[in-house]
């Protein structure tokens, strides 16, 4: 049997249900895309020229995806930090957004009050905690969501929580232009791509699980542009967190102008490092051919290298293919790795270590 279709193996390694939270992405979205339509939101919030989120780790995720898809569209610069601090152009006109999974992510919680002595518009996400309190309390306008989607509990794997509400929450403010329409189609896809890539479909079928096996054993470089440049950040995130391996991510064209020169050394590289291209018809036609000559280049220098073309017709239909697949394949790659996808014992040792010292 394979070990991807083994059963039993896939309950051993994971008894808090992280198969079950990827299952769900579909679910997330239309909880929260339905549940927003009820959050009032302030109509000063309208007048604001610029947004910026603060979130850490699986928190800011979802701004990630959609700073991504909606580059071209967005009437406003979107900015995202990850700091205590706030950037000196956050003003009155500004939508702070403060997304916390958890509700107590110190960095984002700390920076509250120096944003709001600032005049900032802020607009807080999260599923309970300190920032729950503080929206409950009506110190802080935002949304608190229910996690009932997410039995793992962790960040990474809810980020359809995130993502839902700030698609939501920019909709409101007319900063994006997203219609239920829209979000129903893609949610029907979602689900018809959970089919294909879930456990019960085995890997001789099965994209994700085949996709998996071919990335096992290496420190993988993903590769992506545009609208999925977002996406590369998840992707290398989720290997991170759910399979415990060495991933970082490039965005093209920008590589094209350093990282081709840096295949050579260490020899190691033509063993232990692999590319995964995201590609995309939707790409500009330039980008497009920079991935085959950067291709020629990473095959010549003898790196490994495998590829997913998006098939989704719009940009937010491959952002959200390739989230679920990504997904997907963290799991399946923790399985091969012999892993809980779930623990994240060295984040957990770390933030341990800081109470010690705060």
């Amino acid at each position: 049997m394979q070990k991807l279709d083994d059963q039993k193996l896939i309950s051993r390694l994971d008894p808090n249900g992280v198969l079950k939270s990827v299952d769900l992405l579909s679910d997330q979205l239309a909880q929260v895309w339905q549940e927003f339509k009820k959050v009032k939101i302030p109509s000063i919030y309208r007048q604001v020229n610029k947004v910026i989120v603060n979130g850490m780790g699986g928190s800011q995720l979802g701004s990630r995806i959609i700073q991504g898809v909606y580059f071209a569209d967005l009437k406003v610069p979107l900015q995202i930090i990850n700091s205590y601090e706030l950037p000196g152009c956050l003003d009155s006109q500004t939508l702070y957004i403060v997304s916390s999974y958890s509700g107590n992510t110190e960095e984002p919680l700390m920076a509250i009050k120096q944003a709001q002595k600032r005049g900032a518009k802020v607009f807080a996400i999260g599923s309970g905690g300190k920032l729950g309190a503080l929206i409950k309390q009506g110190k802080v306008n935002g949304y608190v969501f229910d996690a009932k989607n997410n039995p793992s509990t962790q960040p990474r794997l809810g980020l359809g929580y995130s993502l839902a509400a700030q698609l939501s929450l920019l909709t409101k403010l007319n900063l994006l232009k997203v219609s239920d329409r829209q979000i129903k189609e893609n949610i029907d896809n979602l689900r018809r791509l959970a089919k294909m890539f879930n456990f019960a479909n085995p890997v001789a079928k099965n994209p994700a699980k085949k996709l998996a096996q071919e990335v096992f054993g290496y420190a993988l470089a993903v590769v992506a542009s545009e609208h999925l440049a977002g996406n590369a950040h998840v992707f290398a995130n989720q290997i991170n967190e759910n399979s415990k391996s060495f991933s970082t991510y490039y965005l093209l064209p920008e590589l094209n102008h350093h990282l081709l020169e840096g295949l050579k050394v260490p020899k190691s590289n033509h063993s232990s490092l692999k590319f995964l291209f995201l590609e995309s018809e939707l790409y500009f036609s330039k980008n497009q051919l920079r991935y085959q000559i950067t291709k020629e280049v990473v095959r010549r220098n003898q790196v490994a290298m495998t590829v997913f073309k998006a098939h989704g017709k719009t940009r937010l239909s491959q952002a959200l293919e390739v989230l679920a697949l990504g997904s997907y394949v963290t799991f399946y790659l923790a399985i091969l790795n012999n892993v809980n996808p779930n623990l994240i014992p060295w984040v957990d040792f770390f933030k341990a270590q800081l109470k010690k010292v705060n």
